[in-house]
């Protein structure tokens, strides 16, 4: 990493990934019970980064035994909101404090470009102060009853108790915070299982919440795969949450395994989500919007923008310029300052963003620029270019199904009724953006849009205050916000009679 075109890497994420990386149960880092371990590389150059030891059932037995009696018999739950509050403070103060070698490392495991990861890193110390203001907020009501004689009738609210959360490999670090930062804020204990992919800022962030002086058990970190180390997480009985960020089709086989136990469940899931450019917009900024939806983190976010609804009287010319457009977008390791584009995170997810373009020629639409990237510009990295594709249709496969890469189709359309009812045609419901500057078509288009979010003239902007999550089948519940608080709390009703 110290060429002439890439930055150094951080001398502390060198030195965290020179050494294999061990599960951390109970406050302890520990080696998996099986002795097993997997091997974790740069999806940039397929380079071993390290090995990390593979968690499965018996080690999930182990953490969530940790989480249970540190939630039943610990300080955890019962210390002053405040006391809570302090220690989220203290490990904000942390994630700030390591915010470049965060940075590093998810630049490492992840390949998205240093200056995305540096915002995370930044936005990930803002999401746990936020939360950490919250502790001191939470509260039940007094109740008045008709029932006869005289009663005092209240609510409180109260911690579920043991969760489970996993975590995707598309935005480790940030989906992580998400997921810790509300939970630790109502009282709860965690067993964290990050994608098998990516590891790393996982794990970092497991010593970060020792040295900030939590609690041994209140936060487990097991690595490990879906159907072993995930599918122990979600049938443990001692779990009292899941919550989940991945795809739809494992969202759904958590939600009929949590069953079984009638489990809390809270899902963020796929999407397709409709991007509508309408002929009054501002062009050039429409473009930006159009390109930056669906090529931010190479198209690997489940709020891409990869429907790209454009008004007939505009669509040729806009499609032609967008295509121009994407030209500019450098791809590469995301250790070059220049890197607008990273790789995708696996040989596997790189051929099936290839195979999707494929289907889409086969379906008799139209590549305008992009597609894979040869080994002469790009050797051994996981990379896809920037695609824009035309003369699609919203019946095509690449137009329904998540592509998840950095993938655009572009649809004509009539008028404002036409949109709408395309846009809707979709199982998924996520994201979408209008681009107009007719204030009237921008609330008609948001009311119709049956999405969790709507962004008019910009897209992908998040903030801890605002709640995230979708409609149909892109999840259940919400991430971020003070509705995200009630995922992880239970009301209890309390009866005095006063007779």
């Amino acid at each position: 990493m110290t060429t002439n075109t890439l930055v150094q890497l951080n001398e502390n994420a060198a030195k965290f990934i020179s050494k294999p990386k061990k599960l951390f149960i109970g406050g302890k880092w520990v080696e998996s019970v099986s002795g097993r371990t997997f091997e974790t590389r740069n999806p940039a150059t397929g380079e071993l980064l390290t090995t990390v030891a593979e968690g499965g059932k018996e080690d999930i037995e182990l953490a969530v035994r940790a989480a249970r009696d540190a939630f039943d018999k610990g300080p955890w739950r019962t210390m002053k909101p405040y006391d809570r509050s302090k220690l989220m403070l203290k490990f904000a103060d942390l994630l700030e404090e390591h915010g470049e070698e965060l940075a590093h490392l998810e630049t490492l495991d992840n390949g998205a470009p240093l200056n995305m990861t540096k915002f995370f890193s930044a936005s990930a110390a803002e999401n746990i102060r936020y939360f950490a203001g919250w502790t001191t907020k939470i509260t039940g009501s007094s109740i008045p009853t008709s029932v006869p004689g005289k009663t005092f009738t209240y609510t409180r609210k109260e911690p579920v108790g043991v969760c489970g959360q996993i975590i995707p490999w598309n935005g480790p670090l940030m989906m992580a915070v998400w997921k810790l930062s509300v939970a630790l804020a109502t009282g709860n204990t965690i067993v964290l299982k990050p994608a098998e992919n990516t590891p790393l800022t996982a794990l970092r962030l497991g010593e970060l919440v020792q040295e900030a002086g939590f609690p041994d058990g209140v936060v487990n970190i097991v690595p490990g795969f879906g159907g072993t180390a995930g599918q122990a997480l979600v049938d443990h009985p001692l779990v009292d949450k899941i919550a989940f960020t991945g795809s739809t089709a494992v969202g759904k086989k958590i939600m009929s395994s949590a069953a079984a136990s009638v489990k809390k469940v809270s899902l963020e899931l796929g999407g397709k989500s409709a991007h509508i450019v309408f002929a009054d917009a501002d062009y050039e900024k429409a473009i930006q919007n159009a390109a930056n939806s669906v090529f931010y983190n190479s198209g690997q976010a489940c709020i891409a923008g990869s429907r790209l609804f454009v008004e007939k009287n505009i669509y040729d010319n806009f499609m032609s310029d967008l295509a121009d457009y994407t030209k500019n977008y450098k791809v590469g390791n995301g250790f070059d300052p220049s890197t607008v584009l990273g790789p995708l995170i696996s040989e596997r997810q790189k051929e099936r963003v290839l195979g999707y373009l494929d289907i889409g020629q086969q379906e008799g639409a139209e590549i305008l620029v992009g597609g894979n990237a040869t080994e002469e510009e790009l050797a051994n990295g996981y990379f896809v270019k920037p695609t824009v594709v035309a003369n699609t249709n919203n019946n095509m496969r690449i137009a329904q199904e998540e592509i998840f890469g950095p993938v655009v189709s572009g649809i004509p359309f009539t008028d404002i009724d036409e949109v709408i009812e395309l846009a809707n045609q979709t199982e998924y419901g996520l994201g979408g953006g209008v681009n107009t500057t007719d204030i009237r078509k921008a609330h008609l288009v948001a009311d119709g849009l049956r999405t969790g979010t709507v962004w008019v003239n910009t897209y992908n902007a998040m903030d801890p205050a605002v709640p995230f999550g979708g409609y149909k089948q892109s999840g259940l519940g919400r991430e971020n916000g003070e509705e995200s608080l009630d995922l992880y709390l239970e009301t209890k009703t309390v009866w005095i009679d006063l007779d």
